[in-house]
């Protein structure tokens, strides 16, 4: 998303570090192009992880390209709350185009030099087009909230912070100010993802320990 604030912190790159050297050897024996998601709530630190996990890819060597579930709603910001607002169904995984994000999973998988993926400018609620080039890149690694749900992903990690949690992360990234509405909202995202646990590979922990499930 463009203009999103990314703060990458000391506890994301220790996380990033220790997944990395686990799946590194797996990363490199696989002969094609290597896919990871980072799933969990709003604020649990997903763009964060998912920056440290390509940043610590980079260091060993490997190129690697980060995708963003926000790139890939179906409305544009300001719309989206509105829709919200309108009809709190409309709350949840309808709101996010993740079957274009899995689709852009598999293109990767399967070599693709380049995706056409969407844009999300957040400051003139706009969504946009770009042509993302894949031409170097060894690992895509895609961050958001329902990620979990993609199926064409080598592994899955998964932020166990729920919505009080993260509450001051999300002030910092200054998407919004407080408001009860989205708390509510965040509630029932919380109701979704929290399911998706069962699905991951590496689990990083409330206080950012790692815990690897099936690596």
């Amino acid at each position: 998303m463009k203009g999103d604030i990314i703060l990458v912190g000391e506890e994301h790159r220790n996380a990033a570090e220790r997944i990395i050297d686990r799946l590194l050897d797996e990363i490199r024996a696989t002969d094609r192009r290597y896919t990871m998601t980072v799933a969990g709530e709003s604020g649990s630190g997903k763009s964060e992880t998912g920056q440290a996990l390509a940043d610590a890819l980079e260091a060993r060597g490997v190129k690697a390209v980060v995708l963003q579930q926000d790139d890939y709603y179906v409305l544009p910001p300001r719309f989206n709350d509105a829709a919200r607002r309108a009809n709190f169904a409309w709350v949840g995984t309808t709101e996010v185009r993740i079957d274009l994000l899995d689709e852009h999973l598999r293109l990767s998988q399967e070599g693709a030099e380049s995706i056409n993926k969407p844009l999300v400018i957040y400051a003139d609620n706009q969504i946009a087009e770009e042509t993302l080039s894949l031409a170097d890149a060894e690992v895509v690694i895609a961050e958001g909230v329902y990620t979990s749900l993609c199926e064409h992903v080598d592994r899955r990690v998964f932020i166990a912070r729920n919505r009080l949690e993260t509450m001051e992360h999300r002030m910092k990234r200054g998407r919004e100010d407080f408001d009860p509405f989205i708390e509510d909202v965040l509630q029932t995202e919380h109701e979704i993802i929290s399911q998706h646990r069962g699905r991951a590979d590496v689990i990083i922990t409330r206080d950012y320990d790692v815990e690897f499930v099936t690596v």
